[in-house]
């Protein structure tokens, strides 16, 4: 009945994101139908803006407002320790922790073979640079326990290890299959103090 109108095409794209369901998509349209159109011109704004206003941190590749982002601006973090992550939302969830006080380096990804993502796709050379550049003591590999995150820490450690720093993981707390993204703070927090050295 309204599989042509606004509010399926609406309902289309809001089931291209990642973990939106049919029934929540529709939930979104319809609660977005109830607003007033300030808000919703608001809403329409925020995703303007949301490619236009962020660009990619010079040093660690995270999304940023400005070319380096918070974390690296920070002069009270520790620069001599990276926790390397997959993804920017990963950060977001070792952040909530508040017990690491180091910088990060996203790779942008991880090592999958039957998605046809070498190494060569990655932020590793920069990371590598990086390392190189700086005073760093050690590396955290924080990468989901799956075999993608299994075959990129694998990599790492190898390519790494030559380096002399300190290579760890974390640790305890984090089950294979899982997603950082969606770890609870006690979780996270018992992963980040248990990691050990690869």
């Amino acid at each position: 009945m309204i599989s042509s109108s606004p509010i399926q095409n609406l309902i289309d794209q809001f089931n291209k994101l990642p973990g939106i369901g049919q029934k929540t998509s529709e939930r979104f349209v319809f609660s977005l139908l109830k607003k007033p159109q300030a808000e919703i011109n608001q809403f329409i704004q925020a995703l303007n803006n949301l490619k236009e206003g962020i660009k990619i941190c010079s040093d660690c590749h995270n999304f940023s407002a400005k070319s380096l982002c918070e974390i690296c601006a920070d002069k009270t973090r520790d620069q001599s320790v990276i926790c390397v992550v997959a993804e920017s939302v990963d950060i977001i969830a070792l952040e909530k922790v508040s017990e690491y006080h180091g910088v990060y380096h996203v790779l942008q990804g991880l090592i999958n073979q039957i998605e046809e993502v070498g190494p060569e796709k990655l932020k590793i050379k920069e990371l590598i640079n990086r390392i190189k550049k700086n005073k760093v003591e050690e590396i955290i590999l924080a990468l989901n326990a799956t075999m993608p995150g299994e075959t990129t820490a694998l990599y790492l450690a190898r390519e790494l290890k030559p380096l002399g720093i300190k290579i760890t993981r974390l640790a305890r707390g984090l089950p294979m299959g899982s997603d950082i993204e969606y770890a609870d703070e006690i979780t996270l927090s018992s992963a980040l103090s248990g990691r050990r050295e690869i």
